[in-house]
């Protein structure tokens, strides 16, 4: 058996999962609501305050998607009660992020600023040299602030660019000069 798939996921109070026909599974809590369609192959049960996910047989292709099916449910089931967060930083002289209404203005030393907009169900709050992705939606998270990241990735010489906050550059020796 799958070591993370055959652990229930528990539902906390507040939060009501409904699984639909054709393994859809909407999970809705205080913070919104998140909806996903889970592979057919496998079986979800929900089971008083616990959702259970078992598998039809070890096949390799069911080991695989056991382990995610139930992790993709406890992060649904995460996000509408937590939600998730992801905090970059900007590292540069004259390296610069604003907010105005949905729309984020990076200045990153190009000739022109950088702008992005919010996607649907994420919010991002420039505090200083930080800016904060938050959501409901796990993957929508840390994909919009990927993105925000691939603008201006750091270098390793000078650091410059922008980081993660838990991310540690890996900084390189300049060259020297001839004497």
């Amino acid at each position: 058996m799958s070591r993370i798939g055959k652990l229930p996921v528990a539902i906390p109070a507040g939060v009501d999962v409904k699984l639909e026909e054709g393994n859809v599974i909407t999970v809705k809590g205080p913070k919104g609501t998140l909806t996903r369609k889970l592979v057919d192959d496998l079986e979800v049960k929900v089971e008083g305050a616990e959702v259970i996910v078992t598998r039809p047989s070890d096949l390799k292709r069911y080991k695989s998607l056991h382990g995610l099916t139930r992790t993709l449910i406890a992060n649904m089931v995460e996000g509408v009660t937590n939600g998730y967060s992801k905090v970059l930083e900007i590292n540069g002289v004259g390296y610069r992020a604003a907010k105005a209404g949905n729309k984020l203005t990076l200045t990153l030393g190009y000739s022109h600023p950088v702008e992005m907009v919010d996607p649907e169900g994420i919010t991002t709050t420039v505090d200083g040299n930080k800016i904060t992705v938050s959501g409901i939606d796990k993957e929508k998270v840390g994909q919009f602030a990927a993105e925000i990241r691939t603008k201006r990735p750091p270098e390793p010489y000078k650091g410059k660019g922008i980081k993660y906050t838990t991310e540690t550059i890996r900084r390189k020796v300049g060259k020297t000069g001839k004497k």
